[in-house]
Parts: structure tokens; C-alpha cells; sequence
């Protein structure tokens, strides 16, 4: 009698622990390689001071980034439903650690474009694998992977960025001790992911799953339309605030520090890792109405603080810009997963994370190109426009669209 019946709790609780270290893991991974994407932002005036490069190249910097990440999501985005996660991520990392290292030999300016094309190719790859492997892996007692989905990129965007910034104010060789950093993080990551146990079985269709497409569950379409404006506001906002936080504190303030950029960049996507963590219990659906209008204050509150020279107002604002960073993606983040299919999670994060690149690099491009002669300010004030302008729709969208509720039941469920 004992003998039958004392294993079993035993090997339950092994797997238990087994699972949860492995995604563990996986979020470790992901918070790696997303702070890597925001850690070359301090950096670029070191670069401009040093090759006397026009801000126009570093808008195409940012924009061969932005592209190389969505053709990997667009394309194999979905691939490790049908091959596995844990190679899928392997071969990211791989891709990831040669992208730091031409970062860390750079020589030339040519070199930060080839750079970045690379490594947008990297994070786009692993982003839709390592989202599902979380989900795969996580307690079923306690299934937080939606959470982490969502909080871990801002926290390492707000990591990446003031770590950089450290490197760059204290230490001798920015250029190189920020990648050669990164490249060992992603090394260990690589060993931990190599550990994992692999949680989906190969299936046909690899090779039909390279063709460019959107993929979004049926389950989840009518919820998907609903939520992604207020992802679109969100990542917007944070393309926004990483690729002109040291311009506005230069041009506006008088203030030149690497470590002051990253700090701002820090104080808006910290806090929007901080409201993450705060939601994590809370509706969903209310969360992200938090979030929505939140989404819009920010965003004025800091176009006006560039039109008064106000640095308190700016400093405010952007804790206001965060939370809803934080809750607008986050909250839509959890609703949508609790509609996907075990077989479908790393397709629908892809598209979800192209909707939200797209948001993130497209207005910044846009924008960079315009600074140069229409201003700044001007420009940054129809950019937040646009913000607010996506926001006020996704704001529509949930009083107009009648998303299933047992959807968002079973995302507060995912708390």
C-alpha cells in the first residue's frame, strides 16, 4: 500500500520543479535578449561623437533593426510549433551572440547596420518560441507564463537600456564591454535552454509554416481585433520613448549623459514592469482600460513638457506613459493567450509581436526622418498624437467589439 502510493505525489512534484525551472529558464532568456535590443540606445551618441555620423543614419540603424525582426516573425515566427522550442531558441541565441560580437568589433559605421540587421534577426526568432516555451512549461498550479510574457519585456528593455547607460558613463571601452557582457548572458542562457526538456513533438509542415503569414487562432480573432490597438498604442509609445530619449533631454534640457538617457528610458519601461507585476491579479479587462487611458495622459503630459521646458512634467508623464505601456500590453497580452491552442501559442505571439514592432519602428523611422527639418518637438507631438489616437480607438473598439467573455475569464484565471 505504501509503496504505491507514496511515488507518485514524489515524481509529480519533480516534474513540478522541472517545469517551472525550465521556464524559469526560457523568461531568463527572453529578458536577455530583448535588454540587448535596448542596449545599443545609450550607446549611439558615443558612436556619432566618434564617426561623425548624421541622425538620419541612425533612424536607418533603427530601421534595419525593425525590419530584420519582423521578416523572422513574419517567416519562421511559427516554426517552433512544428520543430520544437528549444532548437528554434538555441539557434536564435547563436544568431544573437554574433550580432553582439560584430557590434563589440564595430569599426565602421556600416558595421552598427549589419549589427542590427542580425540581431533583429535573432530576437524576431526567438521571441514567438521562447513566449510559448514559457506556456509550455509552466506549474499548472500556478500558470504565470502570460504574466511573464508580458512583464519581461519591459523589464528588460528599462535593464538593458540603464545598464548600458552604467557601462557607458563608468566604464573604459563602452563599445566593447556592453556586447562582450551580453554575448557571455546569452552563452549561460544557451546552457540552461540546452538543459530543458523539449515539450512539443515534431509534426509536418515546417517548411509551409516559412511563408509570410499572420497567423491568429480562430479562437482567438474576434478578442485579437479588440485588444491590438492598445498594443499598438503601447509599443508605439516605447519605439518612441527608445529611440529619442537622449535627443529630448539633449535639444529640450541641456543634458548630455548616456546614463541620463538610459535612466529615462529606465523610469518608463520600469514602470511599466512595475505595473505588470501590480496587475497580475487584477481583471484583465479593466487592467487594460487602466492602461488605455493611462496611454493617452502620458503622452500629452510629455509633449507638453517639451513645449514649456518643464522637466518635472516630463519626468511625471513619463511614469503616467509607462503604466500604460505596462497595462496595455500586458492585459491584452493575457486575454488573447487564454484563446490559444497549445499548437498555435508561438504563431499568435508572433503576430501579435509584428503588430507591436511594426508600431514600435515604423513612426520612429518616420519621425527620424523628419527631426532634421520640421524640429523635434513638432515631431514628437504628432507622433504622441498618434499614440493617443490609437489608444482612443482601441478605447472604441471595447465598447463596440463583444469579445467573448469566457476568454477573459480564463485570463484572469492565468493570474
Amino acid at each position: 500500500m505504501t509503496t504505491a502510493t507514496i511515488p507518485t505525489p514524489v515524481v509529480s512534484q519533480a516534474r513540478a520543479r522541472a517545469g517551472s525551472s525550465s521556464m524559469l529558464v526560457y523568461a531568463g532568456t527572453l529578458l536577455v535578449m530583448v535588454a540587448s535590443g535596448a542596449a545599443p540606445s545609450p550607446l549611439y551618441p558615443v558612436y556619432q561623437a566618434e564617426w561623425g555620423f548624421s541622425p538620419l543614419f541612425l533612424t536607418v540603424v533603427f530601421a534595419v533593426y525593425v525590419l530584420g525582426l519582423l521578416v523572422t516573425l513574419l517567416t519562421a515566427g511559427a516554426i517552433s510549433d512544428f520543430i520544437g522550442r528549444r532548437p528554434v531558441v538555441l539557434v536564435a541565441l547563436a544568431v544573437s551572440i554574433t550580432s553582439m560580437l560584430v557590434f563589440a568589433f564595430a569599426s565602421a559605421p556600416m558595421m552598427l547596420i549589419v549589427a542590427r540587421v542580425v540581431q533583429g534577426l535573432a530576437i524576431g526568432l526567438a521571441t514567438g518560441a521562447l513566449g510559448a516555451a514559457m506556456i509550455d512549461h509552466q506549474p499548472a498550479r500556478r500558470p504565470i507564463a502570460p504574466f511573464l510574457n508580458g512583464v519581461v519585456p519591459p523589464i528588460a528593455l528599462s535593464v538593458g537600456a540603464l545598464g548600458s547607460g552604467l557601462l557607458v558613463q563608468f566604464v573604459a571601452g563602452p563599445e566593447q564591454t556592453v556586447f562582450f557582457v551580453l554575448a557571455g548572458l546569452m552563452v549561460v542562457a544557451g546552457v540552461g535552454v540546452a538543459l530543458t526538456r523539449e515539450r512539443i513533438d515534431p509534426r509536418p509542415g515546417a517548411l509551409r509554416s516559412l511563408t509570410p503569414v499572420i497567423r491568429i487562432p480562430q479562437a482567438s480573432k474576434a478578442l485579437f481585433a479588440g485588444v491590438i490597438g492598445c498594443m499598438i498604442a503601447s509599443w508605439a509609445l516605447g519605439g518612441m520613448y527608445l529611440a529619442f530619449s537622449g535627443s529630448v533631454l539633449s535639444a529640450a534640457f541641456g543634458i548630455h549623459s548616456p546614463l541620463a538617457a538610459g535612466a529615462m528610458i529606465f523610469l518608463f519601461a520600469g514602470t511599466g514592469a512595475a505595473t505588470g507585476i501590480v496587475i497580475q491579479k487584477r481583471d484583465a479587462r479593466r487592467s487594460m482600460l487602466v492602461g488605455v487611458v493611462a496611454l493617452i495622459v502620458g503622452p500629452i503630459g510629455t509633449v507638453a513638457a517639451l513645449w514649456t521646458d518643464s522637466l518635472p512634467l516630463l519626468i511625471v508623464s513619463s511614469v503616467v506613459a509607462g503604466v500604460g505601456f505596462g497595462a496595455g500590453f500586458q492585459a491584452g497580452l493575457r486575454l488573447l493567450l487564454a484563446t490559444a491552442p497549445a499548437d498555435e501559442r508561438a504563431g499568435l505571439l508572433s503576430s501579435v509581436y509584428v503588430a507591436s514592432y511594426l508600431a514600435f519602428g515604423v513612426p520612429t523611422v518616420v519621425a527620424g526622418v523628419f527631426v532634421p527639418t520640421a524640429g523635434l518637438t513638432l515631431v514628437l507631438t504628432v507622433y504622441a498624437a498618434f499614440v493617443v489616437a490609437s489608444a482612443v480607438t482601441a478605447l472604441i473598439l471595447q465598447r463596440v467589439l463583444a469579445s467573448p467573455r469566457r476568454a477573459e475569464l480564463r485570463a484572469d484565471r492565468l493570474a
